[in-house]
């Protein structure tokens, strides 16, 4: 007699909802690896928001055609205040069509200073394409990441020597000791994600329209066209990102970076910039928005651009104009 081992659904359902959140969380809101998602703010968000007097940005958007493409899109908002200084917050994930990130290259060129976050040791200079990223734990996942989904690597695509590029983030001491002293980590990070998608499923919630099947993802892996289908699993799980990073308030990787960008940035202003560009991960945003309010900047205008085009590659044309099969 032979026996079938069957797992419970509803394991399977978390497992996979974990395992896609963290590496959406990876991917497009992550840059070092630590956090904490039981932190208190730092900051009290009333304040802020009746500053941002509107409502918050949507920083990252996922669109499906209804014949199996779709898009992933990342904001960039345009900020001014009364004496004339522009900012521009754009938004980033690590992992992108190279195209993105040409036209991204291009658009910092028009800035008087582009800020952006890199967590490296005090006194490092500004990272060379394709340079490897020193072998980090998230920096090898997100390398490995853009190999599966046949996508390319913002540290490939973006020119960080330019003249106009100025750091704007902790050095990795400084990080380092913050995340010892409160505690943080990549591990902890996971852990909360999962305590909270185990709790998620026993109060009936378990099952989100975003979140895919297990098979799904097997399938995917299999498939021809791997790449595309897992980008299309993946990007559906965007659509959660408010929720993804609510916990993130108050934690070393979001709140203590951000300070430090914003920092950077009045100093840029006090030194006489007028047009600035702030480059930083999509999770990173929302926080800073609120920090540009509570600074005198208003929001004039959002933009998108696309990150991942989703859709089966045009045929090449022949010669006369015959499509090549």
């Amino acid at each position: 007699m032979t026996h079938a081992l069957s797992l419970p659904r509803a394991s399977d359902e978390r497992r996979t909802r974990l395992a896609i959140l963290v590496l959406a969380a990876l991917l497009a809101l992550l840059a070092p690896q630590s956090l904490r998602a039981d932190e208190k703010p730092a900051d009290p968000a009333t304040k802020a928001d009746r500053a941002l007097d509107t409502e918050p940005a949507q920083w990252m958007r996922f669109t499906e055609d209804g014949k199996g493409n779709g898009k992933l899109e990342v904001g960039v908002g345009t900020y001014k205040n009364d004496a004339g200084v522009t900012v521009h917050l754009v938004g980033a994930v690590h992992v992108g069509d190279a195209r993105y990130y040409a036209d991204l290259d291009k658009l910092f060129e028009s800035y008087d200073a582009l800020l952006y976050e890199m967590v490296k040791p005090k006194g490092a200079g500004a990272p060379a394409r394709g340079q490897k990223g020193g072998g980090s734990m998230v920096s090898m996942f997100q390398r490995m990441l853009k190999d599966v989904l046949e996508l390319d690597y913002q540290l490939d695509g973006i020119d960080y020597s330019k003249k106009n590029f100025v750091h704007a983030d902790l050095d990795a001491e400084d990080f380092e000791r913050l995340q010892e002293e409160r505690g943080e980590s990549i591990f902890g990070l996971m852990l909360q994600q999962f305590l909270r998608e185990l709790s998620k499923g026993a109060d009936g919630k378990a099952a989100a329209k975003n979140q895919p099947g297990l098979m799904e993802i097997i399938d995917a892996f299999n498939s021809d066209d791997r790449g595309k289908k897992l980008k299309l699993i993946m990007g559906r799980s965007f659509g959660d990102m408010e929720e993804q990073i609510a916990g993130f308030q108050g934690t070393v990787l979001v709140t203590e970076r951000n300070k430090k960008a914003l920092a950077v940035l009045k100093d840029a202003i006090r030194s006489g910039k007028k047009n600035i560009g702030v480059f930083y991960g999509a999770a990173h945003m929302p926080d800073m928005e609120m920090r540009l309010a509570l600074m005198g900047f208003k929001r004039t205008g959002m933009e998108y651009k696309i990150a991942w085009d989703i859709s089966d590659p045009k045929p090449a044309k022949a010669k006369g104009g015959e499509v090549k099969e």
